[in-house]
């Protein structure tokens, strides 16, 4: 089932152009989680004014675009122009936009002053305070590395990394290893005779304290840690 259609529109040259699409096809092409864009067109043809029943010329097409193929043209159009999408649909976006931008932070960035993880509630409120703009379809950690300088002034923050030095012993290598692998990036790691792993790992500051306590959990606190500098 296709569902509703809606418009998706870019300006060139002072000129607008339109395209009919399916709205739920066409958000996930923007969001490159659709990549036919033959499913995503409701209509083939361009115009300069949906409304009015106005199409675009060819010329006007190949002088806009490069050329007058309608899926190049609508590929264009979707990724780099605006999609019309009801306002609720907008808002839903943008409230889980916003969640992942916020999980960036407090999973890569600590409190200059205190060293500590910034609570995800004082980053929501920072974020209110400077008047933070949410693009819903813009890659999150793009986002989120500018509201970092945003809110600099309001909480002092830097993102940062931690070096660790792990032992597992060997019988709890197995879901012990899959997450360390599902944290951090292991830099060296060796497998010692007795089936122990022993690796050196770089993990997002932030998630410090809860990755020791999930490896803590799985390997009954027999796991051996030490920060490196």
């Amino acid at each position: 089932m296709k569902g509703s259609s809606t418009l998706a529109r870019i300006r060139k040259d002072g000129e607008r152009y339109e395209i009919l699409v399916y709205s739920e096809a066409a958000l996930n092409y923007k969001l490159g989680l659709e990549k036919d864009i033959t499913k995503v067109l409701a209509s083939t043809d361009v115009f300069t004014d949906f409304r009015q029943g106005l199409r675009a010329s060819v010329d006007k097409l190949r002088k806009a675009f490069g050329t007058d193929d309608v899926y190049k043209i609508a590929d264009l159009i979707i990724r780099y122009g605006d999609i019309q999408i009801p306002a609720e649909l907008r808002r839903k976006m943008i409230e889980e936009k916003r969640r992942q931008i916020v999980a960036f932070i407090t999973r890569n960035c600590i409190d200059i002053r205190t060293g500590l993880p910034i609570p995800a509630l004082r980053v929501e409120q920072a974020m209110d305070e400077v008047g933070v703009s949410i693009d819903p379809f813009e890659d999150a950690e793009i986002q989120a590395r500018r509201v970092i300088e945003a809110i600099k002034s309001i909480v002092p923050l830097k993102i940062e990394s931690m070096r660790i030095a792990i032992k597992i012993p060997s019988r709890y290598v197995g879901k012990a290893y899959n997450l360390v692998l599902g944290i951090g990036n292991v830099e060296r790691e060796e497998w010692q005779k007795d089936g122990s792993w022993v690796g050196i790992v770089t993990i997002p500051a932030g998630l410090h304290g809860e990755f020791i306590d999930k490896l803590g959990k799985v390997t009954e606190g027999e796991a051996q840690v030490k920060i490196l500098k």
